[in-house]
């Protein structure tokens, strides 16, 4: 069985797409997948598996649309991917603390993506990485540094000229989602 973290893009965002996360919990349950648990209001889903990621992402998208009545991508990730992603961080500790010091808000961020950009799609947003705002790509994650803030982002704006549909969380988050990962594994 595998711990596997479900990232649903463009829910309960600016008053929008608004689920209760107990009824998301809910739908996840009767799907049968175990020890279903939910982290904050921004559709993070953590529970447990022995299915692969492409066929479960496809299920959870269509049962989705049909308790809710609209369409969402879901981004899968298991608890060693997250486990990747932190280790995998291509921003210095002194790049962030710096980003941080000038940095109205959080700093950095993680874009996930269910699958990897197009270099097409790379090149499209390459115009958009700057000293204020820089993307580093590692696999499918875009890992987004701000020096000023990420509201108002022309980088964070224009992810959707990747090309594939991506999900942004905070790095505080991403830890957060690990660590209630890890604790499922014991």
């Amino acid at each position: 069985m595998t711990v596997y973290i479900a990232l649903l893009r463009g829910i309960n965002v600016g008053g929008n797409n608004l689920i209760k996360m107990a009824e998301l919990r809910r739908m996840f349950e009767t799907m049968g997948l175990e020890r279903v648990q939910t982290y904050i209001q921004s559709g993070n889903v953590l529970f447990i598996s022995d299915e692969r990621e492409a066929s479960l992402r496809q299920r959870i998208e269509q049962e989705f649309s049909a308790v809710f009545g609209f369409t969402v991508t879901v981004v899968l990730r298991t608890s060693a991917e997250l486990e990747q992603i932190i280790g995998n961080c291509p921003f210095s500790e002194e790049a962030v603390r710096e980003a941080e010091a000038s940095s109205a808000g959080e700093s950095l961020y993680v874009a996930l993506l269910p699958e990897a950009s197009s270099p097409e799609g790379v090149q499209r947003l390459s115009a958009y990485n700057s000293e204020r705002e820089e993307y580093r790509i590692v696999g499918r994650e875009f890992y987004l540094l701000f020096r000023n803030s990420v509201r108002n982002s022309k980088l964070a704006g224009n992810l959707h000229k990747l090309g594939v549909p991506a999900t942004v969380r905070n790095w505080k988050t991403i830890n957060k989602l690990y660590a209630l990962a890890k604790a499922m594994e014991s």
